[in-house]
């Protein structure tokens, strides 16, 4: 189990939430700390594991994507062999037929072990995504729901971004003050 981060290790994170562009300068002045303090502590966070990558999130609509789908499905347990077999096949599936996956997750819940969270151009290609998760071995296609998503809906409240998640940790460092 890993340790509990320290209040200057949580802030750096929830700043770098919010922009990872920014210099280790920048971060320190926000932050009240010295630059090399940023640089260290971002490198020991990096390497712990704690930041996995740097990344920006893109505006999926003018990309070209329509819809976002939520997919939980049923998957019949099985053995850490067979699991691996399973992914192979998965893998070959997405080799031929790759489609816009940002997550791809088990869990539990409702009935349901597994996650998949895509974007997709046209309601065709949700379809066919469809067709083809169902011909991953041991899925219940009785099992599949999918919750779709208008991606050009103006009413959506909060799209995805990591601010959101920085200002609930920003809030959660001020309440244990």
């Amino acid at each position: 189990m890993r340790k509990p981060l320290k209040n200057i290790e949580l802030r750096l994170i929830s700043e770098l939430m919010k922009n990872s562009r920014r210099s280790d300068r920048e971060l320190a002045r926000v932050l009240g700390i010295s630059q090399p303090t940023v640089t260290r502590t971002r490198k020991r966070l990096e390497k712990k594991g704690y930041i996995k990558e740097y990344t920006m999130i893109p505006d999926f609509l003018a990309l070209g994507y329509t819809i976002m789908g939520a997919t939980l499905l049923g998957q019949r347990e099985t053995s850490e062999d067979t699991l691996k077999e399973i992914r192979k096949i998965t893998a070959k599936i997405e080799e031929s037929n790759p489609h816009a996956a940002l997550l791809a997750v088990n869990g539990l819940g409702d009935d349901k072990n597994r996650l998949f969270i895509t974007f997709y151009e046209t309601y065709a290609d949700y379809v066919d995504a469809i067709r083809l998760t169902r011909q991953i071995p041991l899925v219940d296609i009785e099992r599949i729901q999918t919750l779709l998503v208008d991606l050009s809906d103006e009413s959506n409240y909060r799209v995805l971004s990591m601010s959101a998640i920085a200002n609930h940790l920003q809030k959660r460092l001020e309440t244990k003050k």
